[in-house]
C-alpha cells in the first residue's frame, strides 16, 4: 500500500463537506493533514508549521485561490500548489499554472485522479526531500569546476551556524543552494523559511518575520509568529535582500545582533534563534557607495559568501541540466510511466549555443516548454521556444561572411534531416522522399552531419 509518511498536506476549502471528502481521501495515504476553511486560515496555518502540498479551492471569501496561490508563492515559494474549482476556465488555469500551481483540477473531481494526484507529487516531494544525494552533492547539478568550488564551499561551511551571502544573477539557483546549506547543516531537521524581500512593502514584510499581535494593523484578527520565531532553530532564507529600504535594514539588523524580535503592536522583546541565508542579484558594494544599503548591515550578512556564476560561464553544465529538467518535466507535466522524449543533435545545439540570459531558471522553462509541446518523441530547436536567440553572431561581431552562412546552412540541414527522420521513424528511403531527395543524397547529407538514423528508430 501506498504510503506518504512525513508528506505535510493542507487542504483548503470554504465548504466543510469538500474538505472532509478530501481528508476522507488523503489520509489513508499516510499524510499528515490539515484543513483550513479559508485563504486567510491557510496562510495562518502555514506561518505556524511547514506544509508540502496544499490542495485549495479557487472561489473563496475574503482570500481567493488566485490569491492564496501569489502568497504562498511569496512567501513559502518551495511549497507545492494544486487548484481545485467548480468554475473552471481556459483564462484562469493558464493564469494559475503560470503563477507556480502545480494543476488545475475542476469540480466535481474523481476520487482516483485526487488520490494519484497527491501520491505521485507526495513521492516526487518525499524524494526530493530524503533520497541521499549519490556522491553528498548531487542535489545541484553541476559538473564545471566553478560549481564544483560551490558545492566545496557549501560543504564546507553548512554546519556552522554563521550567516550566509548568496550572490549571482536572476534564474541562477540562488535559493537551491539555500536549501543545500540548510539540509547539510546541524539543524536540517527544523524548519527551512523563505521570504521574497521583494514581494513586500515594509510593513508585511516587518509582520511576516518578526510577528504581530491581534489588532496591531487592519486585518490583524489575531496574533501570528514571526519567521524568525518559527524557525526554531532553524534557517531563514531571504532573498533579494537589496530591496529592502534603509528603515528595515536598521530593524533586521538590530535582530541579528541581539537575537530578539519585536513583534508588530506587542510591547515585549521575544527571544529568537535562526540562521539568516540572504541573497541578492545586486552589486551591494555599490549599493553601499550610493547610499541605499547599510555598510554595517552588509558585513553582518556576508559572514560567508557565496557566489554564483551565471550559466553561460559554465556551458558544460547546460546538457546535464537540460537532462535533469527533462526527466523532471516528463514526471510532474505526463505521469510516472511517460517516456521522456529525445533531444536531437540540433536541439543540443541550440542549447549550447543559447545565452542563457534567464539562466538556469530559463533553461528549466525552455525543457519544460519542450516536453509539454513535443508531439512525438524526438525535441527539436523550435520545441524550446529560444525565437532567434540563437542565431547570434559571438562577441557582438558578424566576423567572416562565409564561415557564418555555412555554420547557419549546416544548423538547417541538421534541423530539416531530423525532422524528416523522426517522421519517417528512421526509414531514410520514406524521409528522402519525403524530402524531395534520393536516398543517396539524403545518406550523403547525414554522413555529412553526422546523423545516425538509428536515434530516431521507433520502438
Amino acid at each position: 500500500m501506498t504510503t506518504l509518511s512525513g508528506l505535510r498536506v493542507l487542504l483548503v476549502d470554504d465548504e466543510a463537506d469538500i474538505r472532509l471528502g478530501l481528508r476522507l481521501l488523503v489520509e489513508p495515504l499516510g499524510a499528515q493533514v490539515a484543513t483550513a476553511a479559508s485563504g486567510r486560515e491557510a496562510v495562518q496555518v502555514m506561518s505556524r508549521e511547514p506544509v508540502d502540498l496544499v490542495l485549495t479551492d479557487l472561489q473563496m471569501p475574503e482570500m481567493s485561490g488566485t490569491e492564496l496561490l501569489a502568497e504562498i508563492g511569496a512567501k513559502w515559494p518551495g511549497t507545492v500548489v494544486v487548484i481545485l474549482t467548480g468554475f473552471g476556465t481556459i483564462q484562469t488555469a493558464v493564469w494559475c499554472m503560470r503563477h507556480g500551481a502545480s494543476h488545475f483540477l475542476t469540480k466535481p473531481f474523481d476520487n482516483e485522479e485526487i488520490t494519484g494526484l497527491v501520491t505521485r507529487l507526495g513521492r516526487q516531494i518525499l524524494a526530493a526531500r530524503e533520497a541521499p544525494p549519490t556522491d553528498g552533492e548531487r542535489r545541484i547539478v553541476g559538473e564545471h569546476p566553478r560549481m564544483r568550488a560551490v558545492l566545496d564551499l557549501v560543504g564546507r561551511v553548512a554546519r556552522a551556524p554563521v550567516p550566509a551571502l548568496i550572490e549571482g544573477e536572476t534564474g541562477t539557483g540562488k535559493e537551491l543552494v539555500a536549501r543545500e546549506l540548510h539540509r547539510r547543516s546541524a539543524v536540517a531537521d527544523r524548519p527551512f523559511l523563505a521570504v521574497n524581500a521583494a514581494a513586500l512593502p515594509d510593513t508585511l514584510l516587518e509582520s511576516e518575520l518578526f510577528g504581530h499581535e491581534k489588532g496591531a494593523f487592519t486585518g490583524a484578527d489575531s496574533a501570528r509568529r514571526g519567521l524568525f520565531e518559527a524557525a526554531r532553530g532553524g534557517t531563514v532564507f531571504l532573498d533579494e535582500i537589496a530591496s529592502m529600504s534603509l528603515s528595515f535594514q536598521g530593524k533586521l539588523l538590530r535582530v541579528l545582533e541581539e537575537k530578539v524580535v519585536r513583534p508588530l503592536g506587542g510591547a515585549r522583546d521575544v527571544p529568537v534563534e535562526f540562521r539568516l541565508v540572504a541573497a541578492t542579484n545586486r552589486d551591494l558594494e555599490e549599493m553601499i557607495a550610493t547610499g541605499e544599503f547599510r555598510q554595517d548591515l552588509y558585513y553582518r550578512l556576508r559572514v560567508v559568501s557565496i557566489l554564483l556564476p551565471p550559466l553561460r560561464e559554465r556551458a558544460s553544465d547546460i546538457v546535464p541540466l537540460a537532462r535533469h529538467f527533462m526527466l523532471r518535466a516528463v514526471r510532474s507535466c505526463l505521469g510516472d510511466d511517460a517516456r521522456a522524449p529525445e533531444m536531437t543533435p540540433s536541439a543540443l545545439d541550440a542549447l549550447t549555443s543559447h545565452d542563457w540570459p534567464g539562466n538556469v531558471r530559463e533553461l528549466e522553462n525552455a525543457v519544460r516548454r519542450a516536453v509539454v509541446v513535443c508531439a512525438g518523441e524526438h525535441v527539436f530547436p523550435h520545441h524550446l521556444g529560444l525565437g532567434e536567440e540563437r542565431w547570434t553572431f559571438e562577441d557582438d561581431a558578424p566576423g567572416d561572411y562565409d564561415e557564418s552562412k555555412r555554420r547557419a546552412l549546416a544548423r538547417f540541414q541538421r534541423e530539416f534531416v531530423e525532422r524528416a527522420l523522426a517522421a519517417c521513424g528512421g526509414n531514410v528511403t520514406h524521409a528522402a522522399s519525403r524530402c524531395g531527395l534520393t536516398r543517396a543524397a539524403l545518406q550523403r547529407i547525414m554522413r555529412q552531419l553526422g546523423i545516425d538514423r538509428a536515434a530516431f528508430d521507433r520502438a
